[in-house]
């Protein structure tokens, strides 16, 4: 038996990088699995990689109607959504000197708003029928603090662990289960794309970066994806409420 047999499962941004990962392993459990994005090309591709188990919904989820309304198509879909993991993101440079109100907005959007309303649609669901179900937040280590030229993305993921615990708090005696992931440096093809727009990197920034790591190495997507499916699924018993760095780094050490 796989972990997540016969669930409905929702992973947004699930068309590429971590959210393409969790989707992978999710299917690879027994899932029925919708990804959305905001591009056709990654999204139909993975699910031709997958398969019959998956299905892509486009969605530019900075618009709140559309994040709830992706849940209703799950729901139209496979009858009921189990499982959300929301693992779109924007990561876009601003310092607390430089960003715009339209830039601040746009990460507000895209790394708080939509997980809210997402949520929303999705424990609606959960809560009508009177049946469990589990979210999965990919926040980021970053939300502890973050560099200076991350202000905007730090401060849209902090509220997300705010939401996450909040949620939780509030939906525990519906055996809704919410929980987060803070991850460290991940090698997606995200990160590769805002290392070169935003940093000059070239193509060995990865063994670069390797190379000033404890472990000697990026953290994986399907590393990731992994956790992200033993906290959906019931081996994780009735944990809810926690935000898990995983990460490398431990939070508040020095050397």
């Amino acid at each position: 038996m796989g972990l997540l047999d016969d669930k409905a499962v929702l992973v947004n941004g699930g068309s590429q990088g971590v959210g393409a990962a969790v989707a992978r392993a999710a299917v690879r459990e027994g899932a029925a699995v919708a990804v959305t994005g905001r591009r056709a090309g990654p999204g139909e591709a993975l699910v031709a990689e997958l398969g019959g188990r998956a299905r892509f919904i486009r969605a530019d989820l900075a618009d709140a109607e559309r994040a709830k309304s992706v849940v209703a198509e799950v729901v139209d879909a496979y009858g009921r959504i189990d499982c959300l993991v929301n693992a779109a993101g924007l990561t876009t440079r601003g310092t607390l000197l430089d960003t715009t109100p339209e830039l601040f907005d746009r990460h507000v959007a895209i790394n708080l708003r939509a997980p809210f309303f997402a949520m929303q649609a999705a424990v609606a669901d959960m809560v009508a029928r009177k049946a469990p179900g589990t979210i999965v937040n990919v926040i980021t280590s970053s939300a502890h603090g973050g560099q200076p030229f991350l202000a905007p993305y730090v401060a849209a993921k902090a509220g997300l662990i705010g939401l996450t615990r909040n949620a939780a708090h509030a939906h525990r005696w519906d055996r809704i289960r919410i929980n987060g992931l803070n991850i460290g440096w991940t090698a997606t093809e995200g990160e590769d794309a805002t290392q070169r727009a935003f940093h000059g990197a070239g193509d060995d920034w990865r063994e670069q970066a390797a190379a000033r790591l404890p472990m000697g190495r990026l953290g994986q997507p399907d590393e990731i994806a992994d956790f992200v499916v033993f906290l959906l699924s019931d081996r994780s018993g009735v944990v809810t409420g926690s935000v898990i760095d995983w990460d490398q780094n431990v939070l508040g050490a020095l050397d």
